[in-house]
């Protein structure tokens, strides 16, 4: 998901129609002056220059006061009209340029772009505060929710004023003035923090990548691969080596295959340094002053601990919630971690080798014990899963199964990197649905990790239509070699594309509501839903073709793969669930037991909950785990695993009723992926299942039963 600045109670992408709108000072040759004029208001990358921003962010403030100050100071007796939906028509200059430019910020940066982002930050936490925090507005706003049984509002408006309400609330409306002045202190050096949190994981990340001299050393990975390497290098002003850059996560791809032990311990070494071994982009002391100014920030509103405070908002609603979820997990998934090292440690003895397995040694013998345990290994895969297959045959060709939607790749619209791919994408009546952008590739200028962002979202109230893009981090081949895919990215793609379709399929009135504005532990649950397509046999039979010969398949190597479909998942659960713990533990800190050493923390945490095994590290290592000290996910890094509950029996629902059908898409459409943030989120998942989630599904997708 992206990290776009949204305002908590107005995303918008149309002409304002505000009565009181100021006239604009920004000339029309600012490209965010107007609404786009391309399809779908689609955004003119062509005609966005850096120096564009900065005005645009300027005015698009003003305008936003100087409505909300308007709606706020009316001498009319407070409407649902003029309050609430006034307030939702507002700030659309300004979401305007915040989502283009938070969107480019993770897809396309520049030094200037981060320049920008840093003095924003503060700036844009000011201007939230001064609107959420204005009495005359919040009293406009209780009047109406006071007295919200007698204004007949339909569903979707009574569930908005209702959470205007809420989002005030807990923003900090009904403080005391002094209490609102140190509220205004904590959200800006909040947002500063994050900030530099994310410009340094970014800037590290490049400046932290491993370096070597000899292709020896890079024994195992194939030639192209150290060609690319090679390339790298030599961009780098390092003629003659051999680099590896690192991705976010812990453990990194080319440890799968390095034969040499002494590089893979150095490339490990060097991703779990990330941002704790000194240099000016360090983050321990930005983790320090983060964590402790979220604590201060909670304990101001009455909570006991940030967390307390995030997860009041999401489904899960309580620390005890979460801490028993993955407490319940911990012991069957370190119990499973162990049994898979002790086979690893045999394998590593089988061939003579005299040591211990290591964190670096993981993914090298666990394909090798794949590779006799079931006669194959994840590179006999990629061959199969070329890039443009998966998503043309894979990825579209499931949602055109289960939806009836088609896609159209068209050239002519401006795009931010020539990699970026653009489609239309048409409902089952052939009208025009939504725009879809494509970002496959890695860059040194992009963050890490996959994501979907909206640049248009949804809403009848404007009538904006879907502008939606899929960002994804594929090392990019060397130039006229096909783009082969792992079996992990093949699955990122699908997933992504569930957060997609909950953009595309979005039908709300309200912006407040549009496609992903759902709660954070819930978010992920389409998106996991649409996994299961990936190797559903209609669909893999359709996609999965030799990039060469188009021959299919062999099913041999699919009973394969479905065969060792739980291989590992002690592995990936434990490392998983470390990182959770780590963002519950850090978050469940009040402001006077924020420590002094980050990584001895770090390693108190994970021993305290019982997943301190040191041949899986975690997923992300607090130094670099952008997912909560810099994105949306802070205290709600869970919300993966919560959400897991509710796919792995959302799958069993599909399994049941026939699997991939236009009916069970059309239910799983209407009463889910269009209702965006309309109602309680599990309430609307309780109206699809007809009951609560039951756990023993994901249980047993895990390998965790019995354990």
């Amino acid at each position: 998901m992206n990290r776009s600045y949204i305002l908590a109670f107005a995303v918008t992408a149309a002409v304002a129609t505000f009565a009181h709108a100021a006239p604009s000072r920004l000339p029309d040759s600012n490209p965010f002056a107007k609404p786009s004029t391309l399809p779908f208001q689609y955004p003119a990358f062509d005609k966005i220059k850096n120096e564009d921003f900065a005005p645009a962010f300027e005015e698009g403030m003003r305008q936003h006061s100087l409505e909300i100050d308007a709606i706020a100071a009316s001498r009319a007796a407070p409407t649902f009209q003029n309050t609430i939906v006034a307030m939702e028509r507002s700030g659309q200059l300004l979401n305007r340029v915040s989502t283009a430019f938070y969107n480019l910020v993770g897809a396309n940066t520049n030094d200037t772009l981060n320049a920008l982002d840093k003095e924003l930050a503060p700036k844009l936490a000011a201007h939230s505060d001064k609107i959420r925090l204005n009495e005359k507005l919040y009293k406009r706003i209780k009047t109406l929710y006071d007295k919200r049984d007698t204004l007949h509002l339909d569903a979707e408006s009574a569930y908005l004023l209702q959470r205007y309400h809420t989002d005030f609330v807990r923003a900090g409306a009904q403080l005391s003035a002094s209490d609102k002045v140190k509220l205004k202190a904590y959200n800006g050096k909040i947002a500063g923090l994050q900030t530099q949190f994310s410009q340094n994981v970014l800037k590290e990340a490049n400046a932290s990548a491993l370096v070597v001299d000899s292709r020896e050393e890079l024994a195992g990975m194939s030639d192209k691969a150290i060609d690319v390497a090679s390339a790298e290098a030599k961009k780098r002003g390092l003629d003659g080596k051999f680099v590896i850059p690192v991705v976010n996560t812990t453990q990194q791809a080319p440890l799968s295959v390095l034969t040499n032990r002494a590089t893979r311990e150095k490339l490990l070494a060097t991703s779990m340094a990330r941002g704790s071994h000194g240099g000016e982009f360090d983050n321990r002391q930005v983790v320090l002053e983060l964590v402790k100014t979220r604590a201060e920030r909670a304990k101001l509103l009455g909570y006991p601990n940030h967390a307390a405070y995030m997860l009041e908002d999401q489904t899960a609603k309580t620390t005890g919630a979460v801490n028993k979820l993955l407490a319940e997990f911990a012991r069957p998934a370190v119990n499973n971690a162990k049994k898979e090292a002790a086979d690893l440690q045999k394998a590593i003895d089988a061939e003579g080798g005299k040591f211990q397995a290591a964190a670096y040694d993981w993914n090298y013998y666990s394909d090798k014990v794949r590779a006799q345990r079931y006669a194959f290994d994840q590179s006999q895969l990629r061959p199969y899963f070329e890039y443009n297959r998966v998503l043309i045959d894979g990825v579209f060709f499931a949602a055109t199964k289960e939806y009836g939607i088609t896609f159209k790749e068209r050239k002519d619209l401006p795009v931010y990197d020539p990699d970026v791919r653009v489609f239309d994408v048409f409902d089952a009546d052939g009208k025009q649905l939504a725009i879809f952008l494509h970002d496959p590739y890695a860059r040194a200028n992009k963050r890490g990790g996959a994501w979907m962002n909206a640049y248009v979202g949804q809403n009848t109230l404007l009538g904006t239509h879907p502008v939606i893009a899929n960002h994804l981090n594929i090392p990019k081949p060397a130039a006229g070699e096909p783009t082969l895919l792992t079996y992990d990215e093949a699955r990122t793609m699908f997933h992504e594309f569930g957060h997609a379709l909950h953009g595309m399929f979005s039908n709300v009135k309200y912006p407040r509501f549009s496609g992903t504005r759902v709660p954070r532990d819930y978010v992920e649950f389409p998106s996991q839903v649409n996994e299961m397509w990936m190797a559903w046999p209609e669909v893999l039979a359709n996609y999965a073709k030799h990039y060469q010969t188009g021959a299919p398949m062999p099913k041999e190597l699919l009973d394969k793969v479905q065969a060792s479909a739980k291989f590992n998942e002690g592995y990936r659960t434990t490392e998983y669930l470390a990182a959770s713990m780590l963002d519950q533990s850090w978050h469940q800190l009040r402001p006077d037991q924020i420590p002094a050493d980050v990584l001895g923390f770090e390693a108190k945490a994970l021993h305290d909950a019982g997943v301190d095994f040191p041949l899986v590290p975690p997923r992300y290592r607090t130094t670099y785990f952008s997912h909560v000290f810099s994105g949306g996910y802070s205290a709600g890094y869970y919300g993966y695993l919560w959400a897991e509950k509710l796919d792995a029996d959302t799958v069993e629902w599909f399994k049941e009723n026939g699997g991939l059908t236009r009916k069970n898409g059309d239910r799983f459409r209407q009463m889910l992926l269009s209702r965006g943030g309309t109602m309680d989120a599990m309430d609307m998942y309780r109206n699809f299942r007809g009951r609560d989630a039951k756990i023993e599904p994901l249980l047993e997708r895990r390998g965790l039963t019995g354990n």
